[in-house]
């Protein structure tokens, strides 16, 4: 009988692959495993034991694996039952869900070992200068790596003088998988149980009387273990009798210290005082009909204003799965809002808190994992961004979506293109677990379930404590421009309630969606825009670096002193983004403290979390920043809160840009007076009469929820029609106007509901390709999935046809 492993490979293929295995590894093999196969010519990759059979494949033949990497799964059948069916709704292969979920430090790849052939005897005079140093270099050492034949060859092209070498049979060739997970080890030490006894003691003081600062560091050692200090780290010591590591290491060489090591975890929480959150009376009440929902539905919206207690009900309902033994995932919108979050769950729950997103190092995400796979007490709740829903969950209970309706929790590139929301809907349903899905603003198709008894529906329409909504007032830019009431982007309105605000030691929030510090550099004298040469936009400027810089591909070049077209000196900026406001403000207020939040401010693994504790603690006056102020944060004395320009958003070309304006703005005008006092929003606009703008003045959700659904319908957009875009990249234009054209003819062909395009987005090039995309509109009464099988068969004969070949295609479900 014949033994085959079926296996899951972490690239773009359409399928998973059969390797033969023996008998015994068979047995030992264990699905959700890890094992090196071969693929290609020479390459070994990481891959996932996907099934076991006896059925030898017909296609291929199948090979035989290079080595078993994990004696236990990785991965539980619930996640390959997940990823399956992201595989199968996102239309993208179980390849890419595979190497997306999976920290890449678990996916290790082989590297290159270059050694000698031994015995062989060659002619030097035969090889080049930089063939003989390689050779020198392995008569020195018996294996090299590539990197390190780069070092010594300083070359960065070293493939020529390898393959030459391999031609001349003087090296050979391996691959070997190199392990990149390393846990954390501490070292330790502790006395060798020779000298443990009172006789053997006073012999050691006797051996060191002539070495001073040993002796000492031996007294150090006994007064931490006499005060049940143990186990005691060479770090501890040292700090503690204030020498160095050289005199332990002393101590060490004469065998009366022994050293030894500890895994230690990465991150990890203290544990805390257990306190009891309390609730008020409308918290109660919610949380008392969200229970009552979960009786009847799976999933239940929270639909509560901005600071009505959201947070404390979670908290609550976390509390009940917790004496359930249940693990619980918070998966939160963005990384910013993690720091807030961790200390106010750590008051609460203490050690029990894992925290898992793209910001933490590979070697920190790889040890979340493990805890989570193990149900460790120390993640018994996760809070992460998106990715945090590729877990290995043994036991999850419960799942909280926070802010449900932010667009970043939709993926967009690399595939797998997956709605961590709707993903974590359908996660919960694997584990029989429950679902809360918070906002102030839900999407519209959350609200739509919601009405229609899909989902349970729970209501907070008040602010927790004493707190009040703010009182928004819109400035009109048209008019303040006109009668010369503006002080560069700020209206005297909006100057005035800032100086009121600080001589009242209060903070402020200036919201403007545009980093940088203008979208626009023209030339006045002939209207030359300086382009990026990749893409099909102007380039923004940056002065604080002096750059112009494109925010697509990472163009960047100096800040011209003349334009490149007519070289006239006369050059301005148009348009404005965060950095300009900053520098504005800080001309307005120079003795106050202005910081700014936005993508270029907080690269660094703790940005977000230093900028966040220093607003809270009241060291910065004012911070301006970009979307990344809107979402969950929560700060007790912001009494202002200033949109400086909100027609950017709703003029923007989409069909969900009226719904995305008046969720960003309720949700930064929440921002403001979440204590005692009251809070004031003032919004700069063109078009103070614009529903929606009115519609966010008055708080009504429903009257635009109620607009919006009316127009979806008439123009046949979600929740009345699925959409599925396609996206067509090709550095030749003509080819890829010929090749989206054919591809959108023969789509029309074969269905009968709306396909609009093949149309350029507004960036019609970004990295030198092309791009035009094709919309397809699916009615409810059609099967989506029998819809998805013929688009992929569409595709699949598109990429038979050999002149499109080169076009390459991205599919978006649900892209918005």
């Amino acid at each position: 009988m014949s033994y085959f492993i079926e296996v899951i490979l972490p690239l773009a293929v359409p399928r998973t692959f059969t390797y033969r295995v023996s008998e015994a590894e068979f047995d030992f093999i264990q699905i959700g495993s890890r094992v090196a196969v071969p693929f290609g010519k020479s390459k070994f990759y990481t891959s996932l034991v996907y099934s076991k059979h006896h059925n030898e494949p017909t296609l291929y033949e199948a090979k035989e694996i290079h080595q078993i990497i994990d004696e236990n799964p990785i991965v539980t059948p619930s996640q390959l039952k997940h990823w399956d069916w992201i595989a199968s709704y996102y239309m993208c292969s179980i390849g890419e869900v595979f190497r997306s979920a999976l920290p890449s430090a678990l996916l290790l790849e082989s590297e290159t070992i270059i050694s000698h052939k031994q015995g062989l005897f060659f002619d030097e005079a035969q090889l080049s200068d930089d063939e003989f140093l390689l050779v020198e270099a392995l008569n020195q050492q018996s294996s090299l790596k590539i990197h390190e034949v780069v070092a010594i060859l300083n070359k960065k092209n070293v493939f020529p003088i390898i393959q030459k070498l391999l031609q001349k049979n003087v090296i050979s060739l391996q691959e070997e998988m190199i392990e990149e997970y390393k846990p954390k080890l501490l070292r330790y030490i502790r006395l060798v149980s020779e000298f443990d006894s009172n006789e053997k003691l006073q012999e050691l003081l006797l051996i060191l009387k002539n070495a001073q600062k040993q002796k000492d560091i031996l007294l150090s050692y006994f007064q931490m273990r006499a005060s049940n200090k143990s186990p005691i780290s060479v770090k501890e010591l040292i700090n503690f009798s204030g020498t160095t590591s050289s005199i332990i290491k002393a101590l060490i060489d004469k065998n009366i210290f022994e050293e030894y090591f500890i895994q230690q975890d990465r991150v990890a929480f203290s544990d805390s005082e257990k306190n009891k959150v309390g609730l008020n009376d409308f918290q109660t009440k919610a949380f008392q009909e969200i229970e009552s929902v979960f009786s009847e539905k799976e999933v239940c919206l929270l639909h509560g204003v901005t600071a009505s207690g959201k947070t404390e009900v979670y908290i609550k309902l976390i509390e009940q799965f917790l004496t359930q033994e249940k693990q619980i995932l918070y998966l939160l919108p963005e990384i910013a809002l993690t720091t807030q979050l961790v200390s106010r769950l750590t008051q609460y729950f203490g050690n029990k808190v894992a925290v898992f997103h793209s910001k933490y190092s590979n070697n920190e995400r790889v040890e979340v994992w493990n805890q989570v796979l193990n149900s460790s007490k120390k993640a018994q709740i996760v809070i992460g961004a998106r990715s945090s829903l590729f877990l290995p969950f043994q036991n999850l209970g419960f799942i909280i979506v926070d802010e449900e309706h932010e667009q970043t929790f939709k993926q967009n590139d690399p595939a797998p293109r997956y709605h961590a929301r709707d993903a974590a809907i359908v996660l919960a349903g694997f584990h029989n677990a429950k679902v809360v899905l918070g906002s102030a603003t839900p999407s519209i198709e959350t609200y739509f379930n919601a009405q229609n008894s899909k989902y349970g529906l729970v209501e907070m329409s008040e602010r927790f404590g004493n707190a009040v909504l703010p009182e928004i007032e819109l400035v009109d830019l048209k008019d303040s421009y006109f009668r010369k009431k503006m002080n560069g982007h700020f209206s005297m309105t909006l100057v005035e309630a800032i100086a009121e605000a600080l001589s009242n030691k209060e903070q402020i929030i200036l919201f403007q969606n545009r980093r940088g510090y203008a979208p626009v550099m023209e030339c006045m004298t002939c209207g030359h825009v300086p382009q990026c040469p990749q893409c099909d936009v102007s380039l923004t400027y940056h002065k604080h670096k002096n750059q112009l810089r494109c925010h697509y591909c990472g163009y960047s070049m100096a800040k011209p002193n003349s334009c490149h077209a007519c070289s006239s000196i006369d050059l301005i900026s148009k348009g404005f983004g965060t950095e300009q406001i900053e520098m504005e403000l800080k001309t307005l207020f120079p003795e106050k403290k202005i910081a700014r939040m936005d993508q270029d401010t907080t690269r660094g693994k703790y940005a977000f979390e230093k900028l966040i504790d220093s607003f809270k603690n009241r060291e910065i006056d004012i911070l301006v920043g970009t979307q990344m102020l809107a979402k969950g944060l929560d700060f007790d004395n912001v009494s202002l809160v200033g949109i400086l320009n909100a027609d950017s958003m709703l003029y923007f070309p989409d069909f969900r840009a009226f719904e995305r304006s008046f969720q960003m703005m309720t949700q930064v005008a929440g921002r403001a007076g979440r204590s005692d006092k009251k809070g004031k929003v003032i919004i700069q606009t063109y078009n103070p009469n614009h529903t929606i703008i009115q519609q966010v003045t008055q708080n009504d959700f429903v009257a635009m929820y109620k607009e919006q659904l009316y127009e979806r319908q008439i123009y046949k957009y979600p929740p009345y029609f699925k959409l599925i875009k396609l996206t067509l990249k090709q550095r030749d234009f003509d080819k890829l106007k010929e090749g989206a054209m054919w591809l959108f003819q023969v789509l029309q062909q074969q269905f009968d509901f709306p396909i609009l395009g093949p149309e350029e987005p507004p960036v019609s090039r970004i990295r030198n390709e092309y791009i035009r995309t094709i919309l397809i509109k699916i009615p409810q009464n059609k099967s989506l999935g029998n819809t998805k099988k013929t688009i992929q068969k569409i595709l699949n004969s598109f990429e038979a046809v050999s002149q499109y070949r080169a076009i390459k295609v991205n599919v978006n479900v649900d892209f918005y």
